[in-house]
């Protein structure tokens, strides 16, 4: 029997993968559960339907990211902060900091898409990565400078 997986299952594949299962194990327990869905002549259009706006929302979405990433790359910004003698920063500069200055710039992006490992804690520049898409991925200069 063959069925339409609809997620993906460790043992047999991932969602959208047609593939031969026991008729036993698709009729009693894979249909019933939600797990996949008979593999009709209909059904695997509708398969091949979804997979073309899937590629096309992709291709979409991939050259969105590419539009919005020339307008972030390059760009600069500059924090002021209280630092110690040794160029260590009092507080730190997080990924919301980061989100708050790039929007005051006109440029929306959320704190979760900054790539910020751990806060900026020292003076200096740090080049910051910012996920706008898993192919796309433009840096931002983040200038920390010492407060007067």
């Amino acid at each position: 029997m063959q069925v339409i997986l609809r997620q993906r299952i460790d043992t047999l594949g991932d969602a959208g993968e047609i593939v031969d299962v026991k008729p036993g194990y698709g009729r009693n327990y894979l249909i019933p559960q939600g797990l996949a869905y008979e593999a009709t002549e209909a059904n695997k259009r509708r398969l091949e339907a979804e997979r073309a706006r899937s590629v096309a929302k992709e291709a979409e979405t991939l050259q969105d990211a590419q539009k919005r990433a020339g307008s972030i790359e390059g760009v600069s910004l500059t924090f002021n902060a209280r630092a110690g003698q040794e160029g260590k920063l009092f507080g730190s500069i997080t990924s919301a900091d980061i989100a708050e200055k790039l929007a005051e710039q006109g440029i929306t992006v959320d704190r979760r898409q900054i790539e910020l490992d751990e806060p900026i804690k020292s003076l200096g520049v740090t080049s910051v990565p910012i996920r706008l898409h898993p192919q796309v991925r433009p840096e931002v200069k983040v200038w920390v400078i010492a407060e007067d």
